[in-house]
């Protein structure tokens, strides 16, 4: 199993991102994938969450309406496009796959990770 996550930079606030997590060596289809993000000092927290049949099953109140995920099911890779970033966004953001079809926040639901990339959010 492995999930390479890209797309991380520096950004100015205001400013937009899309991050991808490419997935490879497990059922792609049926695994929900989730993204997280880990700023300095403090714990690694839940973004969002995709599954098959939904892009989004929740997204944390901090980035709802600004940030949406998304997959490629052809390229096997799930998408989190980021808008309106703020400085608090700045982060490393993981991507991982689930031990279920359907998944929370919990890091314990989350079977494998990427090695993480970094978002910067800076004038």
């Amino acid at each position: 199993v492995q999930l390479q996550a890209s797309g991380g930079g520096l950004v100015q606030p205001g400013g937009s991102l899309r991050l991808s997590c490419e997935c490879h060596g497990f059922t792609f289809d049926y695994y929900a994938i989730g993204w997280f993000r880990q700023a300095p000092g403090k714990e690694r927290e839940g973004i969002t969450c995709s599954t098959a049949r939904d892009a989004g099953i929740y997204y944390a109140d901090s980035v709802k309406g600004r940030f949406t995920v998304s997959r490629d099911t052809a390229k096997r890779t799930v998408y989190l496009q980021m808008n309106a970033l703020k400085p608090e966004d700045t982060a490393v953001y993981y991507c991982a796959v689930s031990r279920f079809s359907v998944a929370g926040r919990g890091l314990t639901d989350y079977a494998y990770w990427g090695q993480g990339t970094q978002v910067t959010v800076s004038s």
